[in-house]
């Protein structure tokens, strides 16, 4: 009995969808700049209620080291908001609105081992980071260029 061999015929559109994410556009400096205004609009407001349950819990966190506390506390809260948004579908909420994705090289969704290193890079780079993508031939942040990940237009 012969083998069959099924030949995939491939359309243009899956061509397109499969193309590297250096084939595709980077996102302007202006709607980065968007996203980042619509980020921190969400995340204060995620912030707001774990500082209501931080402090529903924990009581008054003006002074140390209750403070620190509440500071490493949101640190990780934000941080898993974005490592999860990230390593699911490679968008934020305000990255969906402005249709801006994070892949790594392949064009791929980012692991979270990648995910949590560009949290800890973004903010330790923060104010760098622009001033980076303003001069980056790619006008990739410095974290990206660091890690190998790439914000592209869908």
């Amino acid at each position: 009995m012969a083998k069959r061999i099924w030949k995939s015929k491939c359309c243009l559109p899956c061509f397109v969808d499969s193309a590297p994410s250096n084939l595709k556009t980077t996102p302007g400096f202006l709607k980065r700049v968007a996203s980042l205004a619509y980020e921190s609009l969400l995340l204060i407001a995620i912030l707001a209620v774990a500082t209501f349950v931080f402090i529903a819990l924990l009581g008054d966190a003006t002074l140390p080291p209750k403070r620190y506390f509440l500071q490493a506390y949101l640190w990780l809260i934000a941080g898993g908001y974005f490592v999860w948004c990230w390593t699911r579908s490679g968008q934020t909420l305000a990255m969906k609105t402005w249709r801006i994705k994070v892949v790594n090289q392949s064009g791929q969704a980012i692991s979270w081992q990648d995910a949590c290193m560009r949290y800890l890079l973004a903010t330790l780079f923060f104010g760098a980071s622009f001033i980076w993508a303003i001069f980056d031939r790619d006008k990739q942040y410095l974290h990206d260029r660091l890690l190998g990940t790439n914000l592209i237009l869908i």
